[in-house]
């Protein structure tokens, strides 16, 4: 390591903890390090929370969220007893740990999500990490490059009872198919996917395993709508899976995990389907047409070598790869105000890898402009 002063952060978008660090306003900060939709939050939903501030506040939460779920379900196509908001994703990723460590060791692809060890550390959960390869062709969908090993491990006298999948990848943004990774439902007691960003995704939905929740009672799929909204101040998010799992969930947590401006938001937007189609319709078109302008930028700067994404987010590795990009991260936030995702608290990664959020176009030029100045720097 090369004594850097500040230790690896397990998230991106400490936007306010960065603004006293760097002794500046948080809206003089561009947070390339949080994988939020630029543009958002919709106007719509804007007018709907100063109405609700006006009605909601006073009584408490349904119990049950029965309109938000009702509103999740039709989405869905599915039964409501098969949806439970949340407080945000990590909440849910919580109450999985519980179920996870109770069938037995996990499998966590590495580099992955560190929140799934942090949720399986509150149960004394075990855990196996399965090394993903760091060199891949194309953004997706590809196949689950992990099957082989996976198989091995299935039948190993100590095999995991669960893997927890995150589609697209999270940091490296691979979108897996759907029929890849259908096989691992018959190979493990409990399947976990995170598919928080596969909205985000353009034709990311045609890889989701949502549509085998009712022929899988040991599938559960989570997902957020902090990123497809840009609303992660209000956290709130979603697990799909057997009405039995879930309401195993519910008993287990504190009443009322989501606030009542939480829950109006959620059911607002997913009720409304028509607008949520277009609403999904841009936020694709954007994160097709930036995410590809940024990669081709970033891979013709010295000393980045960005890989294929699917996703608004890219991983980017140092050119030579041995080299660290930790001066020009800390250049980024110290000398323009710029933060990127600090990849030393992915396993498997390190000093030589940045993950960087795609922006609006504005937000990507300042972006580049910043690099091209750190690369002229004597």
């Amino acid at each position: 390591m090369t004594g850097l002063p500040d230790p690896p952060q397990p998230h991106g978008g400490n936007l306010q903890a960065a603004a006293r660090r760097l002794g500046c306003r948080p809206d003089q900060l561009l947070d390339a390090s949080a994988s939020l939709v630029p543009f958002g939050p919709p106007p719509r939903l804007r007018r709907l929370l100063h109405r609700a501030l006006d009605t909601d506040l006073r009584d408490y939460p349904d119990r049950d969220y029965g309109a938000l779920a009702g509103a999740i379900a039709a989405w869905h196509g599915l039964d409501p007893a098969m949806v439970l908001p949340g407080n945000g994703a990590a909440e849910l990723f919580t109450w999985a740990a519980r179920d996870a460590a109770a069938c037995g060791p996990s499998l966590l692809p590495a580099p992955g999500f560190g929140d799934y060890r942090r949720a399986l550390d509150c149960w004394g959960g075990v855990w196996r990490t399965l090394p993903l390869p760091l060199d891949w062709r194309g953004a997706g969908p590809t196949d689950w490059p992990l099957a082989e090993a996976t198989t091995a491990t299935a039948v190993a006298t100590d095999r995991p009872a669960v893997v927890w999948l995150t589609n697209p990848h999270n940091p490296t943004g691979q979108l897996w198919s759907r029929a890849s990774l259908q096989p691992l439902l018959e190979r493990f007691a409990l399947v976990i996917v995170d598919e928080a960003f596969l909205p985000l995704v353009p034709a990311g939905e045609d890889q989701s395993l949502v549509p085998l929740l009712p022929a899988h009672p040991n599938l559960v799929v989570i997902r957020s709508l902090t990123k497809l909204f840009s609303i992660a101040g209000l956290r709130l998010g979603y697990a799909l899976g057997g009405a039995e799992r879930l309401a195993r969930w519910a008993a287990w947590r504190d009443p009322w995990p989501v606030n009542a401006l939480a829950a109006a938001a959620g059911q607002f937007l997913m009720a409304d389907q028509a607008g949520l189609r277009r609403w999904q319709r841009r936020v694709q078109c954007w994160v097709a047409r930036e995410g590809p302008w940024l990669t081709g930028r970033l891979a013709a700067m010295p000393g980045l070598e960005p890989l294929p994404s699917a996703a608004n987010y890219l991983l980017v590795r140092s050119r030579p790869p041995a080299a660290s990009l930790q001066p020009l991260r800390l250049a980024l936030e110290r000398q323009h105000r710029i933060l990127v995702r600090d990849c030393r608290s992915f396993e498997g990664l390190g000093e030589s890898w940045l993950r960087i959020a795609v922006q609006s176009r504005a937000g990507n030029r300042r972006l580049l402009g910043a690099l091209r100045r750190f690369n002229r720097a004597p």
